[in-house]
């Protein structure tokens, strides 16, 4: 079977029913399949609220280990407006030549360094170096800050054999006070520094504040662009001739990222908290229970999608889900593509081929269903 095949556990439940169901914690979730569903429920802030107790809305729920609201991820309108517009400029900067430039060197010497090893870990070896290394730029912080990002790992709430670990989300908290206080007393041209100087509706942010969009920050993108990177190169190890076509033909990578992101999505959902008695694909959801917004199965929606489980780079209409839907689209988007478009004109010119040597998948238990999002190891050779 296919390194890089990721199969569609939510198919039959999405159209025989257009929903499925899960324990998580004793707080159970009503995932929503259809792509009409989730993009209409990811509209309605008001039924489908993100503003809740913090923590909640994330599957699995991290109510247990933290306590700061995620900004603006956990905002509702009107409020999530003035923030969203209060860091979009910010997260729009990987549109900049010079972002670019400083990017394209960070990933080409990444690319360089691994073609002179025998075979690497593309999680541990590249992904994840190339996420963290990426980050600084986002940032705006010294590139040596990337080594603390590396040494945490994969996830910023996890560790092995725990899906939710408190004592190391605590060392990215204690990280962020200390950078938060160390910027308040020598301001400079950081994320930290520009959100001290902020003013959202006439006031200054708070500790608590800037806090929760830093944690967003380091947690958002993190095991989202590894899996992307990750699943890239396994998809490339397997179909070299596209790794071809797009060196070939350029004009393709944009339409390529976005296929790639519509057939992996990277992130499987994501929760909402019901604030009324709704009812969805005639299912009724209680009010204070919890729903799942799932992209990775309405990007697989066959009403929408023409041979959704193929891996294609000319497909005319991709309106997926990927990077969320409405006010909550993902703020992290432009650079997450910046990254990918950049690693794959990067690869097709100075990769030939990759040889996957073993691979341990990341298998993800969602109650009824069971769907890989990428690799705990992915042993690969790149060749010149």
């Amino acid at each position: 079977m296919e390194k890089c095949k990721f199969s569609d556990p939510f198919k039959k439940a999405r159209e025989e029913k257009g929903y499925g169901e899960m324990n998580d914690q004793d707080d159970p979730v009503t995932i929503l399949l259809r792509h009409k569903d989730v993009r209409k429920s990811a509209h309605n802030w008001q039924t489908f609220q993100s503003g809740a107790v913090p923590g909640r809305i994330v599957v699995p729920s991290e109510v247990k280990i933290r306590d700061i609201r995620q900004i603006p991820f956990e905002v509702d309108p009107p409020l999530h407006k003035d923030f969203r517009n209060l860091l979009e400029g910010w997260f729009k900067r990987p549109n900049d030549e010079a972002y670019q430039e400083v990017l394209h060197k960070q990933i080409s010497d990444l690319v360089d360094e691994v073609l002179e090893k025998e075979s690497l870990d593309v999680v541990t070896e590249f992904a994840l170096k190339l996420q963290s290394r990426a980050l600084t730029i986002l940032l705006n912080t010294p590139y040596s800050e990337s080594e603390t990002f590396i040494s945490w790992g994969t996830h910023v709430f996890r560790s092995e054999g725990e899906s939710l670990d408190a004592s190391k989300a605590n060392v990215l908290y204690d990280y962020l006070d200390a950078k938060i206080n160390e910027a308040s007393k020598n301001p400079g041209k950081d994320l930290y520094s520009m959100l001290l100087e902020a003013e959202v509706l006439g006031k200054k942010l708070t500790h608590e504040e800037i806090k929760g969009i830093m944690i967003l920050t380091f947690a958002g993108g993190r095991d989202t662009v590894i899996n992307a990177v990750t699943n890239t190169i396994a998809y490339f190890a397997e179909h070299p001739k596209s790794l071809e076509d797009i060196k070939n033909n350029p004009d393709k990578i944009n339409k390529a990222v976005e296929e790639l992101i519509r057939y992996f999505s990277p992130l499987t959902h994501m929760g909402r908290v019901v604030t009324q008695d709704t009812e969805v694909c005639e299912h009724a959801i209680k009010a204070d229970s919890r729903a799942s917004l799932c992209w990775a199965s309405a990007n697989r929606d066959a009403s929408v999608f023409e041979n959704p489980d193929e891996v294609d780079f000319d497909r005319k209409i991709n309106p997926h889900v990927g990077f969320g839907f409405s006010h909550h689209n993902c703020l992290g988007a432009t650079h997450a593509r910046q990254i990918l478009r950049t690693l794959l004109s990067i690869l097709s010119h100075k990769v030939t081929t990759f040889e996957i040597i073993d691979s341990k998948e990341n298998i993800e238990d969602l109650g009824e269903f069971k769907r890989k999002v990428g690799f705990h190891s992915l042993n690969v050779k790149f060749n010149k």
